[in-house]
């Protein structure tokens, strides 16, 4: 079996494969090369270079892998060519099985106003919209009109929440349909657009379906994932807490329904929109495997890969209900930065250390890059319990014990979701997480003292230990031996042996820190040691983790994660006025200003898109641009300059 993905999700599905005697390959774009799942197939075949659409959409090339490795199945994981029908049409013409739908179910189901109209010829019950053909913005502004706002612009094509836009008043319509479009085209090659009705702090819930070729469908479980930000999952749960029995076999029955209606075959998900009267209307179909699949595999003893794989191979499914046993919670630990907005991050995972007694499906390891190419999606820690309290204190335990140094991750916010009050009451709506961030993801605080003294006394021993390596790699051109106390032990001074200043950046300030000692170390008051362990200290007896990459120590200590760049802040003699700067690495798709053009505050100037995520670059206030040093199609690292702006 040749698996067309990349990350966790490959190394989810190797793992099965394995333990049932597949052969495995896998393909990697360069970005990939050396990364964990490339080691764990029987096989790994380069594709292309690190862009997606040179690589892991890149369908000739996915089938000149699956000739080379003599493959008789193709996986596709989810995303990326997942719920493409030109890939299982192309699939299925090399004679290879393809272990998802059929091409003509994927189409029918991957459009999302033909999957309403096939749910409402199957009796179930839609949210009114628009799915009209004419796609000029007049007739969305007629439709509206009609439909009442709030309301949701949704991508015909795709799924997960891409390109979704709320819109509370007309007056906001046509730059909602804009941006939709824009997004929409660089996901999924295809702008067109949908309405649908906002429904008022829904919920979010899904059930899991499994069809084989022999006419049997079933519903294996239901999941609440309403606790999402920007419309993308974050946490979620199996099974979906807080429905009466009724709405649980009725949801179940609709499921089944659409499936069969749609002659669905492998596992898929239907998902739903509850109100708060528990009223629930279909909202799409994702006909593949789901990131969240794992809560299901915990509380009801399946294997959903396997699954998928008997009926690729033409097997039966067992008909024998299956009653779900405790409660799993399942949370996204991202490469972002939650106090910034979420915004995707990029670096070097330089120390990772995953927690005891719950699940863990990653795809980084350490010394992996995580680069701005892919999803963001690092890892998902799953835990269960005998019920749903239980589960979500074993989850708060591996939180706390997690560490990813190198990147910046959501953990603290994860660590904050889980530990939410209301969240814990349960059941939670999709719009929780929007009303409390300013408590689950409060702008980022100084680093404590304990911390500020670590990296300074790591950063010393890193300097130390480079002094040591440069004197015994070059005895030979008449160096000091490594033995030598004035190169072992740093700086000294008389009275007070061995001490030193470290320079280190937290927020915006600078702190000289002094640090004395060489090993142990005395820095801020705090005692400060080597541990057992790669990257392990201990800070006044207390353990603590240190990495040093990218030109910035990271420090993980009790429970918090604390960057902390090495060095002075560079200075620039130039007056200037305002720069704009792009707060991600990703491309440039819209451009809206020119030089000269006078703006007003909160103006829509630039749009950058990266990890599926739409960043809109705004004017800070009254003002001119002075420069525009971008345009559509430029890809840019973060912090590079992309205006600049003149305030009146």
């Amino acid at each position: 079996m040749l698996v067309a993905n990349r990350g966790e999700i490959a190394r989810r599905i190797f793992r099965t494969a394995r333990r049932m005697g597949m052969r495995t390959a896998a393909v990697y774009s360069d970005a990939d090369a050396g990364a964990p799942f490339t080691r764990e197939a029987d096989l790994a075949l380069r594709l292309g270079p690190a862009s997606a659409r040179d690589s892991y959409l890149a369908i000739p090339r996915i089938l000149e892998a699956a000739r080379t490795a003599a493959a008789d199945l193709v996986h596709p994981g989810y995303g990326f060519l997942a719920e493409e029908p030109a890939f299982a049409r192309a699939v299925a013409a090399e004679r290879l099985g393809f272990v998802g739908p059929p091409a003509d179910v994927i189409a029918a189901l991957g459009d999302k106003g033909a999957a309403k109209a096939l749910a409402e010829r199957a009796g179930v019950p839609v949210l009114p919209g628009y799915r009209g053909a004419d796609q000029r913005d007049e007739a969305f502004l007629a439709a509206a009109h009609g439909i009442g706002y709030p309301l949701m612009v949704k991508p015909v094509a795709g799924g997960g929440g891409i390109g979704m836009v709320p819109v509370a008043a007309a007056a906001e319509l046509r730059e909602a349909l804009a941006r939709a479009r824009r997004t929409a085209r660089a996901a999924f090659g295809d702008e067109r657009l949908l309405l649908e009705r906002a429904i008022v702090g829904p919920r979010h819930v899904e059930v899991q379906i499994l069809a084989d070729a022999h006419g049997t469908v079933l519903a294996v479980g239901d999941r609440d994932c309403s606790a999402q930000r920007r419309h993308q999952k974050v946490l979620e749960e199996a099974p979906a807490p807080g429905l009466t029995a009724s709405t649980r076999t009725a949801l179940h029955a609709a499921a089944v329904a659409i499936a069969r209606a749609a002659r669905y075959r492998g596992a898929g998900t239907v998902e739903f929109l509850l109100d708060r009267k528990g009223a629930f209307f279909f909202l799409e179909v994702n006909a593949r495997l789901q990131v969240e699949h794992p809560v299901t595999e915990e509380v009801t003893g399946l294997d959903l890969v396997e699954q998928q794989l008997r009926i690729a191979l033409g097997e039966r499914l067992d008909p024998a209900p299956v009653a779900p046993r405790g409660h799993a919670i399942e949370v996204r630990l991202y490469a972002e930065d939650a106090a910034a907005g979420f915004l995707p991050a990029t670096g070097t995972a330089a120390h990772v250390h995953w927690p005891a007694g719950v699940r863990v499906d990653a795809g980084i390891e350490e010394g992996v890059p995580v680069t701005a190419d892919y999803d963001p999606l690092l890892a998902k820690l799953v835990a269960r319990g005998d019920d749903r309290e239980a589960a979500f204190r074993a989850l708060a335990d591996a939180l706390r014990e997690t560490e990813v140094l190198g990147v910046r991750t959501n953990l603290a916010f994860l660590r904050a979701l889980v530990a939410h009050a209301p969240l814990r009451a349960g059941p939670a709506d999709t719009e929780l997480i929007g009303r409390d961030l300013a408590l689950l993801a409060p702008a980022q605080e100084r680093a404590p003292s304990e911390a500020r003294a670590l990296a300074a006394a790591a950063a010393l021993a890193a300097v130390s230990r480079a002094a040591i390596t440069r004197a015994a790699g070059s005895r030979e051109a008449g160096s000091r031996e490594a033995r030598d106390p004035w190169v072992a032990t740093g700086p000294w001074r008389a009275g007070r042996g061995s001490v030193a200043t470290i320079v280190l950046r937290d927020a915006e300030a600078e702190l000289a820190v002094e640090v004395a000692g060489d090993g142990p170390y005395a820095a801020l008051g705090h005692r400060l040691a080597r541990a057992t362990g790669h990257h392990r200290w201990t800070v006044d007896g207390t353990p603590a983790s240190v990495a040093l990459t990218g030109g910035a120590l990271w420090i993980a200590w009790r429970g918090g994660t604390y960057e902390l760049p090495l060095g002075a802040r560079e200075r620039s003699v130039e007056a200037v006025a305002a720069e704009l700067v792009a707060p991600m690495p990703g491309q440039v798709v819209a451009v809206h200003v020119r030089a000269g053009q006078a703006v007003r505050r909160g103006e829509l100037l630039l749009v950058i898109e990266a990890m599926k995520m739409e960043l809109r670059i705004e004017a800070p206030a009254d003002g001119i641009v002075t420069a525009v040093r971008c345009a559509a199609g430029d890809v840019v690292e973060r912090g590079k300059r992309l205006a600049e702006f003149e305030p009146v």
